[in-house]
């Protein structure tokens, strides 16, 4: 591997701007500083651009293996790369399921082969597989995922004895989807008896309401304080939720945790009537005051993570009816920028982006040698750009071809990314340079 000098960039990191250089060696960071010099390095102008550690995303839904049409880990992981994403977390509701360490493990295979990114796998849940539950081995799996809300076959977990036993006994990290499956399905019937099959989009938020949000994700919050669990939980999407978290404590010492989303942060319901089923996410896009209240979670650290619950469908599901078209986009390719557009609106500040999207994932799951631009650690790095671009089909790399931000104009780009000191991605390019590395956890 060549050894690289980047100069002259801007860095962004624990909290200040700096400029200064980094040295790449092998797959680390060797040196920051000012004034750098390596003989036989490969140099890289940054030239005042921000060199910020690889975000890292704790939620994202690649599709394989049974979805390839869809997505796979390959086509996202370089969606990923492209957009400053160096480490992904994937979520277990593929098919199968992964509700076995054999497949468990299958997953891990398919990325040791495919994935541009480095990767961790979340294990699965039913209301049957405590057992192959515990067997998780908490250093090399990201931690357990709990569907505590509507989802896809067998995924639900809504036994409460299940539940209660799951929270007592799993050592690691339980990451929950929160919406309460009674509310949702008389929401359903309600909208159902009023307009038939030809339910409108618009009616999303109102069906996957607040009320089915609050009750499941209280419940969570409840078994975790009663058990002295370690929750996350996930795309959190209404104000009310908020009021549930903590910001009085270190991240490094809270129990009970959450993310929000970029769908949540940019969104409103007001967009379903130009966007439709395109931003059909569970849970919903609420109100433009629920992203307000999020944002300012985020920003007061009552929410301690930003993800993308990135979660490709093709044109033509999307482009069926309410009832028909399933829920989730495409978003890991944006999230970088989505936020660095946020900054540039006055909203929050670049630390604070580098904050929530790197050093806390690797806080919070006790990701080792990551998420920091320190001497030492594993070089994932991009390099952000403020130059004007435009979402267009032709520059979306998910293999789903499109994007809720597609017609987006964004004031920044990612000119370089860097996953364990290889150039993966620079100026438009993919570089192939092999697969990324299985995260491992200091726990």
């Amino acid at each position: 591997m060549p050894t690289t000098l980047i100069k002259n960039a801007r860095i962004v990191n624990e909290g200040s701007i700096q400029p200064g250089d980094v040295l790449i060696h092998d797959d680390r960071i060797e040196k920051i500083g000012r004034n750098l010099s390596a003989p036989h390095a490969q140099i890289v102008d940054a030239d005042g651009s921000y060199l910020i550690p690889g975000a890292i995303d704790d939620q994202v839904h690649f599709r394989e293996p049974g979805l390839t049409h869809k997505a796979t880990i390959f086509t996202e992981s370089r969606a990923a790369v492209a957009g400053g994403v160096t480490s992904f977390m994937e979520m277990p509701n593929t098919v199968p399921p992964a509700f076995t360490q054999a497949l468990l493990e299958d997953k891990y295979e398919i990325a040791s082969r495919h994935a541009l990114a480095n990767y961790s796998f979340f294990m699965g849940t039913s209301n049957d597989n405590l057992e192959e539950v515990m067997r998780t081995d908490i250093s090399r799996v990201c931690g357990l995922k709990i569907f505590m809300g509507s989802s896809t076959g067998n995924l639900l977990v809504d036994n409460p004895a299940v539940l209660d036993a799951i929270f007592s006994r799993f050592p690691g990290l339980i990451a929950t989807h929160c919406e309460s499956e009674p509310i949702i399905r008389a929401n359903l019937e309600a909208a159902r008896a009023r307009y038939g099959e030809d339910v409108p989009v618009e009616q999303h938020s109102f069906i996957r309401s607040e009320e089915a949000c609050y009750a499941s994700s209280s419940l969570a919050v409840a078994l975790a304080q009663k058990h002295g669990t370690q929750l996350h939980i996930l795309h959190i999407s209404t104000a009310r939720e908020t009021s549930l978290f903590d910001n009085t404590l270190p991240l490094e010492k809270k129990k009970i945790t959450a993310e929000a989303c970029i769908h949540h942060l940019w969104f409103s319901e007001a967009d379903y009537a130009t966007k439709g089923n395109l931003i059909k996410w569970n849970p919903a896009i609420k109100k433009a005051t629920d992203r307000t209240a999020i944002l300012q979670a985020v920003l007061d650290d009552r929410i301690d993570v930003i993800a993308t619950d990135h979660a490709p469908h093709t044109r033509e599901e999307k482009a069926q009816t309410y009832f028909k078209a399933p829920s989730g986009g495409p978003l890991v390719q944006h999230s970088v920028v989505a936020m660095f557009e946020l900054a540039k609106q006055g909203k929050i500040r670049f630390e604070k982006v580098v904050e929530k999207l790197a050093h806390n994932p690797a806080v919070l799951f006790r990701i080792r040698e990551r998420g920091f631009v320190r001497e030492g650690y594993f070089a994932d790095l991009v390099l952000v750009k403020e130059q004007p671009w435009t979402v267009r089909a032709e520059n979306i790399l998910a293999k789903c071809g499109w994007s809720p931000f597609e017609g987006q104009p964004f004031s920044h780009g990612i000119s370089h990314t860097w996953v364990n000191g290889r150039l993966a991605y620079s100026e438009g390019q993919i570089h192939e340079v092999g697969p990324g590395q299985r995260l491992e956890f200091a726990r």
